[in-house]
């Protein structure tokens, strides 16, 4: 028996997933050929943390203990701080099998690590060597048989994958090997993204980030590295969301005004997002930057909600296609819509109407500023939703991950009608 409600299911082949989501051009085409070298470098370990703010997301869910809600994994972290809301059931979706093996991972963890430290260590320092003591005589045993042969798999020079959990998980990872070079890029260059961690106060933030890593955006080499598309798969962009991320400017003052937001628009106290940027891990000492499931005051309410947790290999629609109508009433989408052409967003969105209920919330984040919806949906189905622009560009100014353009709330009320269809409001680059 094992603790992963899905476990038994049948796993689909991850390239086809990969493939179905991404492939929207011909192999020998320049657009179909980035695309076939962004699935190749998707198909293993991407996003050892989730990087869209939860606070964001749990304000505009509204969470109850009647909530039924579907998500993409991604790192398993959201998932994780959803469940100190204590919602009904967490239907969490991925189509990399590495963080379908993570989330499940966490949700093992959490239910049968013998304590609150056993805990933090294994996600919050995940570095000790006491962590793979921990793995093999709590987790492994109530580990479901997918995600086991992923963690003790073979990884080149680590030996088995769970060694990742002595070595600081959130250097691995495609995600985790970008921020690497970034830090290795700015020491070329004599800087230290670190500093910013010792900064006192906001003022301070901005003053060691323009002396420090602002600079090394102007470089050509910089410049010219950032306009290439394959550069950034290591944040997971695809190159269909390459362009709506860029728009009409320079791509590295793009990624430069956004690295300033998440260096200086929050205390640096308590920004976990900025941590990992500039630290490489979470706050150990005081424990103030870290997400809401390492907090020690959530660690219970965790255990007790954590067979509340379901956890598929699949993609979006997919999943959907197989649940009963009315059966959901939260949607979290991440910023998988960007992949996505306006068929794929019209079958996804069907999908939504036949299986949310009346008052259903769809959440979902864009590289660019503006909803896709408004212009790849047909009108009978924008009219069932509500969506107010203005609620998005005060979301983005909240998240603390600064790392998109747009956050879209849409809610399900009906023939209530959208606004106006084409959004009009430009939210903070």
């Amino acid at each position: 028996m094992t603790d992963t409600p899905a476990a038994n299911q049948d796993e689909k082949p991850n390239t086809e997933l990969l493939k179905n989501a991404v492939h929207g051009h011909k192999a020998m085409s320049k657009k179909g050929f980035l695309e076939r070298l962004f699935t190749l470098s998707f198909r293993g370990f991407v996003y050892p943390q989730i990087w869209e703010d939860p606070e964001v997301d749990l304000e505009a869910l509204k969470l109850d203990k009647t909530s039924r809600i579907m998500t993409i994994a991604s790192g398993g972290c959201n998932v994780m701080n959803y469940l100190t809301e204590s919602p009904e059931i967490v239907k969490a979706i991925d189509l990399n099998p590495a963080h379908v093996a993570l989330t499940r991972l966490k949700i093992a963890a959490i239910k049968h690590l013998p304590d609150y430290e056993s805990f933090f260590a294994f996600f919050g320092h995940a570095d000790e060597k006491k962590n793979i003591e921990n793995y093999d005589q709590y987790i492994a045993p109530h580990l479901d048989a997918f995600s086991k042969k992923y963690w003790e798999g073979w990884s080149p020079f680590r030996g088995r994958r769970i060694n990742y959990f002595t070595k600081n998980l959130y250097q691995f990872g495609l995600l985790g090997r970008f921020i690497s070079v970034v830090h290795i890029l700015a020491k070329i260059y004599g800087e230290d993204p670190r500093q910013i961690l010792e900064a006192k106060t906001q003022e301070e933030q901005g003053e060691v980030f323009d002396r420090t890593l602002g600079p090394i955006f102007e470089k050509k080499i910089v410049r010219f590295i950032c306009n290439m598309p394959p550069a950034l798969y290591g944040l997971g962009i695809p190159p269909s969301q390459f362009e709506d991320l860029k728009g009409d400017a320079d791509m590295a003052d793009v990624l430069k005004h956004r690295l300033r937001r998440l260096a200086v628009d929050f205390p640096i106290e308590d920004n976990y997002f900025a941590w990992q940027a500039f630290g490489r891990g979470y706050d150990r000492e005081h424990k103030k930057a870290i997400p809401r499931y390492l907090t020690e005051k959530n660690y219970k309410k965790l255990k007790e909600n954590a067979d509340k947790v379901e956890v598929y290999h699949t993609n979006i629609t997919g999943f959907l296609e197989a649940q009963t109508p009315e059966s959901l009433d939260c949607y979290v989408f991440l910023d998988a819509q960007d992949w996505m052409n306006a068929e794929g967003l019209n079958n996804l969105w069907r999908e939504v109407v036949r299986t949310a209920r009346p008052g259903a919330r769809v959440i979902f984040r864009t590289a660019g500023d503006d909803s896709p919806l408004e212009d790849a949906l047909p009108k009978d189905i924008l009219r069932r939703f509500h969506y107010d622009p203005s609620i998005s560009s005060d979301a983005v100014k909240k998240d603390r991950s600064s790392i998109y353009g747009g956050f879209h709330v849409y809610t399900f009320g009906g023939d209530v009608g959208t606004q106006k269809t084409k959004q009009t409001n430009k939210m903070v680059a």
